[in-house]
């Protein structure tokens, strides 16, 4: 069966998808590495360079610009030509982007190199969104979504926090562009254990048998909705087919809870090792360390998350709500944990505490949108996440002007006031979204019937 070692014979199940799930983890955790060292590049560039908080920003929105422009039709390409391909080659794109910055000499060239990685990265998640639910079983799935999209992730932007800076830029007193070709190497070796390891479908993959492609798309068993998994691809004609004004709404309601919180999100990915440089006067070693808290604390939802999500789904049969629940309290809260924050304003270690748990309860929100992803997806599930994540790039993008113009001019509290407003329009946008409305059903359905006699 297409080279491989599917046969029926092979009962019990190969454990490739573990494998894969290594991988995709890995390579989330490299992608926030990389998108976050930056940030804490900018205390170095606006004192050796001269550059103003808005000039920074507007670096910022060089990436913003191209990882949304290209993350949708990237996917697209994802969903009709096979993640392998697609993934491997925005992984080159990306490396080169790091690899540009690491030479940069002036503003102009780490403009570039900041638009290079974000055309790089653009839809690397859509496709770790895809994979997710072509190698993942369902009744698992969302755990290993928050494990792979959330932990991972927030644990690559602690090592922004704790390697690149404390310990590389502090402790080692590495020269900041040394520091970025060590990372430049490392994702040089993803990049080749990517393309040889990875196949884009159980049933492609050489090692992976009958049994455990059968695992990973059927059947749990459970009398609960579990969305199907994703077994083959589907046409870019497919995919652009008219799909309902019910379900095109009910995806319009989950872009816009995502614009929002990656508005909100900004501030955390960009802006915190230059406030507490400006305000707090901080040097490597404790604003990496200060800095990783909020982190660390979005690692720890990536795993609460997923598990919170599959347990209670599991234990209610109520798939729609239950995302509700997670996705709006946790968004509530971390509204009301920044509020309270302003008490310790002034004392940046207290300050960034109460950012460790906003970023916890903010990010079992986004762990339950990836989720929903999924839910809605279906055979279109990069294509859904790339769309989804482009409209939430508006937010990517305007924030960095935003939060510089605001920093500049009204101070650093006012930004986090407008993050505190931005949370509390995500939590209520979650009333509004209905995982249980898939967004090509209408197309299934219209090309079943066609084939019907």
């Amino acid at each position: 069966m297409n080279g491989n070692s599917l046969t029926v014979e092979n009962a019990r199940p190969t454990n490739v998808r573990w494998c894969v799930f290594s991988l995709a983890f890995a390579t989330s955790a490299l992608l926030y590495l990389h998108r976050y060292v930056f940030g804490f590049i900018k205390p170095i560039l606006a004192k050796e360079w001269g550059l103003t908080t808005i000039e920074l920003g507007e670096i910022d929105t060089a990436f913003s610009v191209c990882y949304t422009g290209f993350q949708f039709p990237l996917a697209v390409c994802a969903d009709a030509f096979g993640v392998h391909l697609v993934m491997t080659g925005l992984m080159i794109v990306w490396m080169s982007g790091l690899a540009i910055m690491s030479s940069a000499s002036s503003f102009v060239w780490m403009w570039y190199a900041q638009a290079v990685l974000g055309a790089g990265q653009s839809a690397v998640y859509a496709c770790i969104s895809r994979i997710a639910n072509t190698w993942f079983p369902p009744a698992i799935r969302t755990t290993l979504q928050g494990v792979v999209g959330i932990l991972a992730g927030r644990l690559g932007a602690l090592g922004a926090s704790l390697i690149f800076t404390t310990l590389m830029l502090g402790m080692w007193g590495l020269d900041w562009r040394t520091a970025l070709w060590i990372h430049v190497a490392s994702g040089v070796v993803l990049i080749v254990l990517f393309a040889v390891l990875f196949r884009s479908t159980p049933r492609q993959h050489p090692r992976a048998n009958l049994a455990e492609a059968e695992l990973i798309e059927g059947a749990t068993g459970s009398t609960v909705f579990q969305p199907p998994a994703v077994s083959g691809r589907i046409t870019v004609r497919q995919m652009l087919r008219t799909v309902s004004p019910r379900s095109f709404l009910n995806l319009m309601f989950l872009s816009v809870q995502s614009l929002l919180s990656t508005f909100a999100d900004n501030v955390f990915s960009n802006w915190i090792p230059l406030f507490l440089f400006q305000v707090h006067h901080l040097e490597f070693k404790k604003m990496g360390i200060y800095a990783a808290l909020p982190l660390l604390g979005g690692a720890v939802s990536g795993l609460v998350g997923g598990i919170l999500n599959d347990y209670l789904i599991a234990a209610t049969g109520n798939r729609r709500w239950t995302r509700v629940a997670i996705g709006c309290g946790g968004k509530g809260m971390a509204a009301v944990l920044l509020f309270l924050a302003f008490n310790s304003y002034d004392d940046p270690y207290l300050f960034c505490i109460y950012l460790f748990w906003v970023k916890l309860f903010s990010d079992c929100g986004l762990t339950t949108a990836w989720g929903v992803v999924t839910d809605i997806g279906g055979r279109a599930t990069a294509s859904v996440f790339a769309l989804n994540n482009s409209i939430a790039g508006i937010g990517q993008i305007v924030a960095p002007i935003i939060f510089a113009t605001v920093a500049e001019f009204y101070g650093w509290r006012s930004v986090f006031v407008l993050v505190i407003v931005a949370y509390v329009l995500c939590a209520i946008s979650w009333l509004f979204i209905n995982c249980t409305i898939p967004v090509l059903g209408e197309v299934a359905n219209a090309e079943n019937d066609a084939e019907t006699p």
